[in-house]
């Protein structure tokens, strides 16, 4: 009995050496990681600014020089701003019709692809693989470059930004939704596969009632994102408030007052959605907690 002790406490210098051994390895990985993250964004920066039209920091003092132009015309002609709010609320509705649209066709898309990239619930297990690159390729290509090809193909207006959205849409929410899936019981599903339902029966009535308030939130939070990509998209020709607000920029000064009254439509409809959204994903995530 003694000798076991004299060798647990012979053994315990060691232990902690090792200990020490691996916390100054841990602290070397994370020095060399920390220098090389710091090294490329130099760099990048270096990089970028030669390449720019004029220096970051030659330009850096007249940075507020355009908002302030905005203000300044919009306080000028401000008896003209709610003519300009009326004006433009169409074209504000047109994008919530996109963002809406995109929203409905991506979470349609991606709540399919993640049941058939989802282990345990596929309908084809060997395809499981192509269906996340599916997921990676659409979550990889961003709205504006997919919007400016289909413009190309298509023309001109909502169309194309609705299809761009919506792709996106998919490869994000179905990345999240698998993610929501692989926490799901499969008690149900197997109770449902032993008296013969079929995968689609299994998946609704096996699946969806457990996840359903996580797809909820997860839904409403990429269309508070599909507002804004909507009205982005808008700036290349795909409709909506963000053609109007590129085409009252690109006319300069004289437009600005226009300018600033959608500025001011675009950030109260974002401030609504983000509140209204975030009220009711909370709502949704406490009843799914309770």
């Amino acid at each position: 009995m003694a000798d076991i002790s004299a060798d647990s406490v012979g053994g315990t210098p060691k232990v902690r050496d090792e200990y020490l051994a691996l916390i100054q390895r841990k602290r070397l990985y994370s020095g060399v990681l920390l220098a090389v993250f710091v090294l490329l964004m130099v760099s990048g920066f270096l990089v970028a600014n030669d390449r720019n039209a004029g220096g970051f920091l030659t330009g850096l003092p007249n940075i507020f020089d355009f908002p302030a132009e905005v203000v300044r015309e919009a306080w000028v002609k401000r008896a003209e701003l709610p003519g300009y709010l009326l004006r433009y609320l169409p074209a504000l509705i047109e994008t919530i019709n996109i963002a809406a649209v995109s929203t409905l066709l991506g979470v349609i898309a991606g709540t399919i692809l993640s049941l058939l990239s989802t282990r345990g619930m596929a309908l084809w297990p060997r395809m499981i693989p192509v269906f996340r690159r599916i997921m990676d390729i659409l979550r990889a290509i961003p709205e504006i470059v997919i919007a400016l090809v289909l413009i190309f193909v298509l023309g001109g207006g909502p169309v194309p930004a609705v299809i761009a959205i919506a792709l996106h849409t998919a490869g994000a929410i179905g990345k999240l939704y698998s993610e929501v899936n692989e926490n799901a019981s499969l008690k149900p599903v197997e109770g449902l596969h032993s008296v013969g339902a079929s995968w689609m029966q299994r998946m609704w009535l096996g699946v969806v009632p457990q996840v359903a308030p996580n797809y909820l939130s997860y839904g409403l939070l990429r269309f508070e994102i599909n507002v804004r990509a909507s009205a982005i998209l808008g700036f290349v020709g795909a409709g909506g408030i963000g053609y109007e607000l590129r085409n009252s920029m690109t006319w300069g000064q004289g437009r600005f007052d226009q300018a600033a009254a959608i500025f001011l439509l675009l950030f109260a409809t974002i401030v609504v959605f983000d509140q209204i959204s975030s009220r009711y994903r909370n709502r949704l995530v406490r009843g799914a907690m309770t």
